[in-house]
């Protein structure tokens, strides 16, 4: 199997391992078809900071977005979620399988504090297609911004 996002994973040289699953419907679901707990799968979530300015964030599993902390991360006083078809022109990624690997340009990544120093599993560009890797190797792969962007 191969989409752009598996192709960028492999060029990156970040060591990773693919694991292909059926549909899920939940959270619990995917944790128990990718092997590994709900809060090490992370989401990554499309926010627009302004016309034609785009970041994504890395969030666990078992978390959202705290959009305070993250306004104070960026400094700026308004950020929103564009709606699924915005994400996909940006991203080139339907929602649900969004990743910060080939994407159609490269975005910022702001990286919650919760994703280096552990094993997590990010979506692969496809539904029922996932990466694990280590977290903190992740994050110097992205060159992303590491900060506590998040809340239960």
């Amino acid at each position: 199997m191969t989409n752009p996002a598996l192709d960028a994973l492999a060029a990156s040289g970040l060591s990773h391992t693919v694991t292909c699953h059926g549909p899920v419907r939940s959270l619990a679901e995917a944790a128990a078809a990718r092997g590994v707990e709900p809060g090490d799968i992370v989401k990554t979530m499309v926010v627009r900071r302004g016309p034609d300015d785009y970041l994504l964030v890395l969030v666990p599993g078992d978390a959202t977005i705290s959009w305070p902390k993250l306004r104070a991360v960026l400094g700026v006083n308004r950020l929103s979620m564009p709606d699924a078809e915005e994400a996909r022109a940006v991203t080139g990624f339907e929602r649900g399988t969004i990743t910060p690997f080939g994407t159609l340009t490269r975005l910022p990544v702001i990286a919650d504090a919760r994703v280096p120093g552990r094993v997590v599993s990010i979506g692969a560009g496809a539904h029922g297609v996932a990466a694990t890797v280590d977290g903190s190797a992740l994050v110097e792969t992205l060159g992303a911004t590491v900060a506590d962007v998040t809340e239960p």
